[in-house]
């Protein structure tokens, strides 16, 4: 049986559907997004057309409008699939043009598929208000790689996230240099360069290897700043972290406060979007023999998948009490404590639980943790 990633059930419910909106299908490379989109070609029993625009000359509008004219001359319901939408320069307002064309007629179901949120999600706001749905596609979930790879969690906590390298795990050095030049570099030296300016890529380059090598810190960016070896700011560093961020490499979470300013204001506390992420630098064996940093990696997964289920989530520090996690929901705030054999004192949960008495406080332990990374549907 084919195995198929979680989105899809979702992303082939909303197609079957005669929709007024584009599909949009938003997520990092080398997770499965063009291989769900094939198998639901594949399932698809009526007239379709795939077309990419991952090329090495990215195509130009006219490409698209070719594409999309050559689906209108289909019998519909035609599915029409742009894989890598991004990489076409002012796709947005060409597929406004195109879809308006079409929109009271129905007679395609179109879907978007983008590896970057940076000019992706630019384009769907300015251009494409009121035309689309976001399905996000992110890094592949233990529940997954436990039932594909039959994975246990010390392994995916140290190679989770990407499956195209699960047959290589065994040999460290081969798996480490399949995941930096395969997966990585394309993101950092040709993705990125193509969707923003970016003046220092070295700088890029080892602001990532830092943040990968601090899962789930608290770190400033001066300190940032002054680890790096090449020149730079605290503004520079600001803007390539919204960088890596917008790429679907790390997620910067701010800290929990009732001011706005105050939580764009504060140091970000750092979370690498999949384990693999951060072991492509530092030997996965460390995950086994070093304590803290086992405890970190398992404490970044769980804000990862935090991260892939909720809007608004941050961190909380007042003076030397702090709490791992706060999600905001609609009006429930609700703080996670996460005990996972570091050394670490109870009392910031109990101090948060002061402060905001009517919040909703959790701590997991390795074994609650673990039970909360197997979860099919989050649930807190």
């Amino acid at each position: 049986m084919e195995f198929k990633r979680f989105f899809y059930n979702e992303l082939k419910t909303r197609t079957e559907k005669e929709l007024n909106f584009i599909q949009v299908l938003l997520g990092p490379r080398q997770v499965g997004k063009s291989t769900s989109l094939k198998q639901l070609l594949h399932e698809w029993p009526h007239s379709k057309l795939y077309a990419t625009a991952d090329l090495v000359a990215p195509p130009d509008n006219r490409w698209l409008e070719f594409n999309w004219r050559k689906a209108r001359t289909l019998k519909p319901p035609t599915l029409l699939i742009i894989d890598e939408v991004q990489k076409i320069e002012n796709w947005s307002e060409a597929v406004k043009i195109l879809f308006d064309e079409d929109r009271r007629q129905k007679k395609l179901r179109v879907i978007l598929s983008g590896s970057a949120s940076l000019n992706l999600q630019q384009g769907l706001r300015e251009s494409l208000a009121g035309r689309f749905e976001l399905i996000r596609a992110p890094h592949w979930r233990f529940t997954e790689s436990e039932k594909l790879f039959n994975w246990n969690i010390d392994t995916y906590l140290k190679y989770g996230g990407y499956p195209s390298a699960s047959e290589i795990i065994g040999d460290t050095v081969r798996w480490q240099s399949f995941i930096q030049d395969s997966i990585i570099e394309p993101v950092l030296g040709r993705d990125l360069q193509t969707l923003v300016t970016i003046q220092k890529p070295a700088l890029l380059r080892q602001l990532f290897e830092i943040c990968m090598a601090l899962p789930a810190y608290e770190i400033s960016y001066q300190k940032l700043l002054g680890q790096l070896q090449d020149k730079g700011n605290a503004t520079t560093i600001k803007h390539y972290m919204e960088i890596l961020e917008g790429a679907f490499l790390l997620k910067k979470l701010d800290k929990f406060s009732s001011s706005k300013i105050r939580q764009k204001s504060s140091s970000p506390k750092i979370i690498p979007l999949a384990p693999a992420l951060s072991h492509a630098f530092i030997n996965p064996e460390n995950f086994s023999t070093d304590p803290t940093w086992r405890g970190r990696i398992f404490e970044a997964a769980i804000g990862a998948l935090l991260c892939q289920n909720y809007r608004n989530v941050y961190y909380w520090r007042d003076g030397n009490e702090e709490v791992d996690y706060v999600i905001e929901i609609d009006k429930q705030i609700i703080g996670i404590e996460i005990k996972s054999g570091r050394k670490k004192s109870s009392s910031g949960i109990h101090a948060f639980s002061e402060r905001f008495p009517k919040s909703k406080c959790i701590i997991l332990t390795w074994e609650s943790g673990l039970e909360f990374l197997r979860q099919e549907q989050l649930d807190i």
